[in-house]
């Protein structure tokens, strides 16, 4: 695998890793159609947990297989896979070496009340992802929940652990709890998560795109004071880059609830224009037609190669 020079400098800004968790952020930047332009788009699965199968997969019912999830990102070139242990277990052995994935290691369900308790229970295991040949582990974090102190330490935990093994660690950092529903994609809340994730030790960053709502009234003070730019979601996006390290890690958004194309576009172009690395999208993925899919991923894929 010759490492392009745009990725070689991504790498650069990972000083203490070694050897084995910078090659397995090679293999994800370098896999796909987007492979070496530090761009990444990711198909996770993880909503089956989250939201139960009928409410994920009952609109597209191929979808029920997870062998459908991981031939969509084979196909469609993705950078990564990432989901639970069940469904990369039931096609670990079919898909062995055929595209770079990544343990979602801890969970959460729908049935029980999230609100300020929002918690998720560890579902895998760093020795799961090492015997299932993956190149990374998943881990969400709710900054804003009553849980979130505990959430953390399980995080070093586990990220020390995954770490020792060569293993690369992407954070989902969602907002969530003592907040006001408005709240969890406010820009001071998102960038806050974002930062926290950096400070924990992530290597690459997951959050939702933030709005131009502030949350926090001290926040809210500071971004006013110093004319910080929350006008567009481009300059939104670029304002959350800033946070992770000033842009020495890899920061990807999510996709969010299920939308029209346009808006799926038009979220990869300020992610692309803002300085962001790439999508993580599942739901506006699986639950259309495969061709629809397949043509929606191709059509972000061009975006993040500035041919679109």
């Amino acid at each position: 695998m010759k490492i392009s020079q745009k990725v070689k400098k991504i790498l650069s800004h990972y000083e203490s890793d070694c050897p084995g968790v910078r090659a397995n952020l090679a293999r994800i930047l370098m896999h796909g159609h987007l492979g070496g332009t530090g761009k990444m788009v990711i198909l996770p699965i993880d909503q089956g947990f989250e939201h139960g199968p009928g409410r994920s997969f009952a609109i597209n019912p191929q979808a029920y297989d997870p062998l459908y999830h991981y031939q969509m990102a084979i196909d469609a070139g993705l950078s990564a896979y990432a989901a639970p242990l069940g469904m990369l277990e039931a096609g670990a052995n079919t898909f062995v070496g055929a595209i770079p994935t990544i343990l979602k290691i801890n969970s959460s369900i729908s049935l029980l009340p999230r609100g300020d308790e929002a918690d998720q229970a560890v579902t895998g295991s760093i020795s799961d992802a090492l015997r299932l040949g993956c190149s990374a582990i998943g881990f969400t974090i709710y900054p804003g929940s009553n849980a979130i102190l505990e959430m953390l330490e399980e995080l070093r935990e586990l990220s020390e652990e995954a770490k020792s093994c060569g293993l690369a660690v992407v954070v989902w950092s969602y907002a969530r709890g003592n907040m006001s529903k408005e709240g969890e994609t406010a820009i001071d809340t998102i960038s806050y998560g974002a930062h926290i994730a950096a400070l924990m030790g992530a290597h690459i960053i997951k959050v939702k795109l933030p709005t131009d709502f502030l949350e926090n009234a001290e926040a809210k003070k500071e971004y006013i004071a110093h004319k910080i730019d929350i006008s567009n979601q481009t300059t939104r996006v670029q304002h959350v880059v800033e946070a992770c390290f000033g842009g020495r890690r890899l920061v990807v958004f999510s996709g969010g609830a299920a939308k029209g194309l346009e808006g799926v576009y038009e979220d990869a172009r300020a992610i692309r224009d803002g300085g962001g690395n790439g999508s993580i999208i599942g739901r506006n993925a699986f639950r259309r037609p495969r061709h629809e899919a397949m043509k929606m991923l191709d059509t972000l894929i061009k975006i993040y190669q500035n041919k679109l």
